[in-house]
């Protein structure tokens, strides 16, 4: 999740490979110790970002997409709001397997950097939070985003602000935008683990393919 040493283990950033940040992930789920963490470092990004997503969407019926869902923080968060229709990803199995039951239509094992499984069209909107990190998802999955959303959906996601020029998330946004794929509705810096000094940018975008 972020460039300090927040899991007690190894740095984030110093993870290369898929495989490595998988069982990094499934180690921190043991004994339910990712929640844990999370509730105690008040990581705030599943919150905000849903709190800026329901300013724009007040259909509660639409089909959402959690694209590193991770245990279901943020799905927890949205079904608070009235929406009830979630599909997650993660690359770890272990935090998967602690998503509540019932909260998703489904739960997939998958590598967000791949091309995904889903047809074009498929979501009413996408969210990924806390996944544009060290060594996690880089920018061309936003393309499968928007290709797996809707014309109109929204597209919700924070992106670690150490990473967001080096792995060119700035650059991508921007081309996006200049090809008409989305337009933005929101940008900015949010809380997201401020009690361990960890920023990031909260971006809310519209498909407009």
């Amino acid at each position: 999740m972020a460039q300090k040493d927040i899991g007690n283990k190894v740095p984030l950033h110093t993870l290369k490979k898929v495989e490595d940040v998988a069982a990094y992930y499934d180690e921190w789920a043991l004994n339910n110790k990712y929640d844990k963490d999370m509730e105690a470092w008040n990581y705030t990004g599943p919150k905000e970002t849903s709190e800026t997503f329901n300013k724009y969407q007040k259909n509660k019926n639409i089909e959402i997409f959690d694209a590193g869902c991770g245990t279901g923080l943020v799905a927890v968060e949205l079904k608070k709001m009235g929406y009830q229709n979630f599909y997650g990803a993660d690359i770890s199995q272990k935090l998967l397997d602690l998503a509540p039951q019932g909260l998703y239509k489904s739960l997939e094992r998958i590598d967000l950097n791949k091309k995904l499984i889903y047809e074009d069209d498929k979501f009413d909107s996408v969210f990924c939070v806390g996944t544009f990190t060290f060594g996690h998802v880089k920018p061309d999955a936003l393309d499968e985003f928007i290709r797996i959303t809707k014309n109109n959906g929204l597209i919700c996601f924070t992106i670690n602000v150490g990473v967001y020029k080096d792995y060119g998330f700035d650059k991508k946004i921007n081309n996006l935008i200049d090809n008409n794929k989305w337009k933005k509705l929101e940008f900015f810096k949010s809380n997201y683990l401020s009690s361990k000094d960890v920023n990031a940018w909260l971006g809310i975008y519209k498909v407009t393919k």
